[in-house]
């Protein structure tokens, strides 16, 4: 008996070539291309990477699917409805948006991860001149 369900299990994707400058002997030249230049060649090293960058959409799919066989397609449409106006409640460009409607509606007002702690306000590196940011918003130059 299937509900439907996605598949929880990992799909590895490595890629077939890295992407090393190989050197004269073999080995990546260090000295020419840089310590940090590796990381944006390799993939994920490991399976589980990408199933954890994608955890939280994963799961909310998850819960969408399993509410649509417990309730019917009217559930999952109501809250994908609420979570699509939520997102579109905006403030003038230059005022950051809280986002508490959102984040009461998916359950992220319960954690406090590190952009809560260090995304505050006082940090902002976002500054300019009021006027000006709302000419180019509205397309008034």
């Amino acid at each position: 008996m299937s509900f439907g369900l996605p598949s929880l299990k990992t799909k590895p994707s490595l890629p077939s070539e890295y992407g090393f400058k190989e050197g004269q002997f073999g080995v990546p030249e260090v000295m020419k291309t840089g310590l940090g230049s590796a990381r944006g060649t390799v993939e994920n090293v490991h399976p589980l990477a990408q199933s954890e960058k994608n955890y939280h959409q994963n799961m909310h799919k998850m819960n969408m699917q399993v509410l649509r066989n417990i309730q019917g397609i009217h559930a999952p449409l109501k809250i994908t409805m609420e979570l699509k106006s939520a997102r579109k409640i905006g403030h003038l460009p230059i005022i950051k948006s809280s986002n508490i409607m959102l984040e009461s509606l998916t359950g992220n007002d319960l954690e406090i991860t590190p952009e809560d702690v260090f995304n505050t306000g006082e940090f902002l590196e976002v500054a300019g001149q009021p006027h000006a940011v709302l000419e180019k918003s509205l397309g008034i130059f």
